[in-house]
């Protein structure tokens, strides 16, 4: 059965990688010391790998770089315990993962039993498409189909309107109120420093939990829903009723 554990943030204000979410992550791993590092999400992957392993190897857990190519990908992927794919920007990530065919291999394996850890861009894409991401298209991907293990899209960084500022230009709410309008599907929410837990998928899900606390200031809890015909409202703890409903993509209002 799959293990999904996504984080909206790889990296809290003043802390170093992964710092706040180690007792989640050593939790989830449970024992596991080798992890594949999908880099993709990244410009320099070398270096990318290079930090994530610094920081995995402070906790006694080895990381191997997944290479962008078919082969070399498909080999580390099928000899890791775990994988992690890190955050960057999610247009490049699916670009990366479709045009190698890794995209298949990794939700296959995944399917399959291998844990998955996800943060920002990397929890993007275990949605069905990447079409809730903040990230500019630097690069265009074939689709924006994406791994599709929840029914329902996920906004990382969710950062809730400042209602002592001045800006009056378009809000994050604004955005997902829009994607609303042309979709009927839900929209997860995940404030900096929370994430969520998630065993199965599909019509096999056992439970899924948001966990952590907001690192924004006056923020009313960890996470939010956008829901077509609702207001968008607060969620925290267990959240399995979210797999119950269908998504319904390209459908106006």
């Amino acid at each position: 059965m799959p293990e999904l554990l996504l984080f909206s943030n790889s990296t809290n204000h003043g802390r170093g990688y992964l710092d706040h979410a180690w007792e989640e992550v050593a939790a989830f791993l449970d024992g596991r010391d080798r992890v594949a590092f999908v880099p993709f999400a990244g410009g320099d992957h070398g270096a990318y790998t290079a930090r994530v392993a610094e920081a995995f190897a402070a906790h006694g857990i080895g990381v191997t770089g997944v290479p962008a190519d078919a082969e070399g990908g498909a080999r580390v992927l099928d000899d890791a315990q775990a994988v992690f794919v890190g955050g960057g920007n999610t247009f490049r990530l699916v670009a990366a993962l479709q045009r190698t065919g890794l995209m298949a291999r990794l939700r296959e394996r995944v399917l399959a039993g291998l844990p998955y850890m996800g943060a920002s861009a990397g929890t993007n894409i275990t949605a069905p498409t990447l079409r809730t991401t903040n990230d500019m298209p630097i690069v265009e991907p074939e689709s924006f189909a994406a791994l599709g293990f929840l029914p329902f899209q996920i906004n990382p960084h969710y950062l809730d309107a400042d209602p002592r500022s001045t800006h009056q230009g378009e809000t994050r709410e604004t955005r997902l109120t829009e994607f609303l309008e042309a979709n009927d599907v839900d929209v997860l929410g995940l404030r900096e420093g929370v994430h969520l837990r998630v065993r199965g998928a599909g019509a096999e899900i056992s439970g899924a939990t948001v966990g952590g606390t907001a690192v924004q200031p006056d923020a009313p809890g960890p996470a939010i829903v956008f829901r077509r015909g609702s207001a968008p409202f607060e969620v925290a703890g267990d959240v399995t009723d979210l797999f119950a409903r269908r998504p319904r993509f390209d459908q106006p209002v």
